[in-house]
């Protein structure tokens, strides 16, 4: 669908821009990708052996390494490319954290490192048909992103999403290089954090989810140990599935909440998986009404 402009009640389409992905969109990426895809930047162009990778970055919040590409061409395997970084990054471990450390003056060591949530994000502005069918696997540690630029000087990063699959990569391969990385990198589902028996909480998830989908369109996302949801680049809330119920952590401070009910607990001073100050206890369908209360609330302040 074409981006269009508006003049009083007639629209024309705003035509796109000839992009060079390496000078255009790396640059720019780079420079803003703490608000195009919530990373850390470490390293431009880092060369490492026969590989050289465009963009490393890191996600403070699954403390893991994330490798970006930017592809002009459009015959390149998504799985062929996207495993042998991978596989780069797994057998040079020590390299990866000295180069985060040089770039950030920091002391991050191996052990600080979840190499388990690995992954390599491809940037083009368009992929193929082909491409695109060979991400739809529920275990693959790649995304493709689609950028767009446009006269007025707007640019749109689109996230290609695979198609829902209970296939695994790992059963139609024969690339040891696959397998190998496989062994240590995993994608987590939504249905990877609710145990077999915990059909009381994922019932509660799946309402609550449909009730997040009415008030906003969320990116919703799975980590190794909890859900987030974002709106846009807005974190609202982290989702931490329990057997009896659902940990609900929020981004804002227990003071700034409008809590009638005084139901929320101050958590920003404790050790916690999630990065939400407050969190709030769901342990009944009756309660969903008082959580999106509350992340209204939430929404409201992020707009």
């Amino acid at each position: 669908m074409p981006l269009f402009s508006i003049k009083h009640t007639t629209l024309t389409p705003i035509p796109k821009k000839k992009i060079n992905l390496e000078k255009n969109i790396q640059t720019l990426v780079e420079k803003n990708l703490k608000s195009v895809f919530n990373l850390e930047f470490v390293a431009h162009e880092f060369q490492l052996h026969n590989l050289r990778i465009d963009t490393l970055a890191f996600d403070s919040e699954t403390n893991s390494f994330v490798i970006i590409e930017y592809k002009k061409e459009r015959s390149f395997s998504v799985i062929d490319q996207g495993y042998a970084y991978l596989a780069l990054m797994l057998n040079n471990k020590a390299d990866f954290i000295l180069e985060y450390n040089e770039h950030n003056k920091k002391n991050l060591t191996r052990g600080d490192v979840d190499w388990t949530q690995s992954k390599v994000i491809f940037i083009a502005d368009s992929f193929t048909h082909h491409q695109t069918a060979a991400i739809n696997f529920k275990d693959l540690p790649i995304e493709l992103w689609e950028a767009k630029m446009y006269e007025n000087n707007t640019i749109d990063f689109y996230q290609i999403k695979a198609v829902d699959s209970s296939e695994s990569i790992q059963t139609v391969t024969k690339s040891r290089i696959v397998k190998s990385v496989a062994k240590e990198v995993k994608t987590y589902t939504i249905t990877d954090l609710f145990k077999n028996d915990w059909t009381h909480s994922k019932e509660l998830y799946e309402i609550l989810a449909q009730r997040i989908q009415n008030l906003f369109e969320p990116n919703i996302s799975a980590t190794k140990k909890y859900i987030k949801v974002y709106n846009n680049n807005d974190r609202i809330l982290e989702i931490v599935p329990q057997k009896q119920g659902l940990k609900i952590s929020l981004p804002m401070h227990v003071k700034h909440f409008k809590d009638p009910e005084k139901k929320l607990r101050d958590v920003s001073s404790m050790s916690r998986w999630t990065s939400g100050e407050t969190e709030y206890q769901l342990n009944t369908e009756l309660d969903i009404d008082y959580v999106m209360f509350l992340i209204k609330q939430v929404v409201t302040k992020a707009s």
